[in-house]
């Protein structure tokens, strides 16, 4: 049997990682600036994370959510604690897409409506309803089309506003990344975040913060809409919540209340999904991430920004994007082949960085000085 060939992959094999360090079969070594999508969020092999999985897995590592599951409410507590959220409530599950499907249902679960705002360039996954919301034709097959999606032009308070005076009776939710990811690391400004608030209090509709790329600590502030002073209704979660082992959720709102059969998974929740989700939270308190995210980032940004190749710098803390000219284009590729450097990409020729949030200094400059070479070359 072969693999069914969906990915264009880089002819390297990872086999080993620790830190923001990671190396092939052949013993070469790797800065990894990217994480794999974000995932690393508290650096491979953490020794705290590989014990606590392994701990855990000594003792049961699945039961159904038919039991009591006590380490859910733990991370739970300390997800509350360390977000700031913690009135909210937490539902679990595997993965960013499924985080984003539960949180378009329950919000039409809470006020009977169908119809959801979305924005240009969007990504909120590759499930039905999360695929339907996601501004990429390619990815749509025809039995996720629908008509219940309206797309607007990102950051257009005017158009948000004409929107709802149209159909205010019908908005279920509006869904906004804080910061867009495959969008090219476009950050949503406050106002518009504020004005969605707003909004959506004035029509019952659902604020649902898409935070599973944006979230987790990664601008420096635990969830990036944070940084507009609102509170969203839902905000999901995944990526670096479980710093690779496949983890999800959705955090509610005190005003959403849960009924029975409402929501449900097998996986989500379970015992070794919630060890990793608390050894994360457990490293970014005691750690500090959120500060170290937001002080190498900045720093990063500063030194980005003085170059003269470089069109554009946007993002926050350790989610950033760097635009390039069409000159350029192979910056990525020679990073990777020629200086041993993962970074990601988006359209148009924009470089991610989305690395481990305890991404030190000295890492930081050895890209930099990379960086710099490939733009000279």
């Amino acid at each position: 049997m072969n693999l069914f060939d969906v990915y264009p992959v880089n002819p390297i094999n990872i086999v080993k990682g620790q830190g923001s360090l990671v190396y092939d079969n052949h013993g070469t070594e790797y800065l990894d600036m990217y994480g794999g999508h974000a995932v690393i969020s508290i650096g491979h092999t953490h020794p705290h994370y590989v014990k606590r999985l392994e701990d855990q897995l000594h003792q049961l590592g699945f039961y159904s959510n038919s039991i009591e599951i006590p380490i859910q409410k733990e991370l739970a507590a300390k997800l509350g604690k360390v977000s700031g959220k913690d009135d909210y409530q937490l539902f679990m599950c595997n993965s960013g897409a499924e985080a984003n499907e539960n949180a378009l249902k329950l919000a039409s679960f809470y006020n009977g409506k169908k119809k959801v705002i979305a924005f240009t360039k969007a990504f909120h996954g590759r499930t039905s309803l999360a695929v339907a919301v996601t501004d990429n034709p390619k990815i749509v097959a025809p039995i996720n089309e629908t008509d219940n999606v309206i797309f607007l032009p990102w950051a257009d308070e005017a158009a948000l506003e004409q929107a709802f005076a149209g159909h205010g009776n019908e908005i279920s939710s509006v869904i906004i990344e804080g910061i867009q990811g495959v969008g090219g690391i476009q950050v949503a400004p406050e106002s518009f975040l504020q004005k969605i608030r707003s909004l959506c209090d004035q029509h019952n509709a659902v604020f649902i913060a898409d935070s599973v790329q944006c979230g987790y600590g990664r601008t420096g502030k635990f969830f990036s809409q944070d940084f507009a002073g609102v509170n969203a209704d839902i905000y999901s979660m995944a990526k670096g919540m479980g710093n690779g082992f496949p983890v999800g959720g959705i955090i509610i709102s005190p005003k959403i209340q849960p009924a029975y059969g409402m929501l449900g998974t097998t996986f989500g929740g379970n015992h070794l999904a919630c060890a990793a989700g608390l050894a994360v939270l457990e490293v970014i308190e005691e750690d500090n991430l959120l500060q170290n995210a937001s002080t190498i980032g900045e720093y990063l940004i500063k030194e980005l920004k003085k170059l003269e190749q470089v069109k554009e710098v946007r993002g926050r803390g350790l989610m950033i994007g760097i635009e390039l000219p069409e000159e350029l284009s192979n910056a990525r590729k020679d990073l990777l082949f020629k200086h041993h450097i993962f970074t990601g990409e988006a359209k148009p020729n924009v470089v991610r960085l989305l690395p481990a949030l305890n991404l030190t200094k000295a890492h930081a400059d050895r890209f930099l000085e990379a960086f710099v070479n490939v733009l000279n070359q």
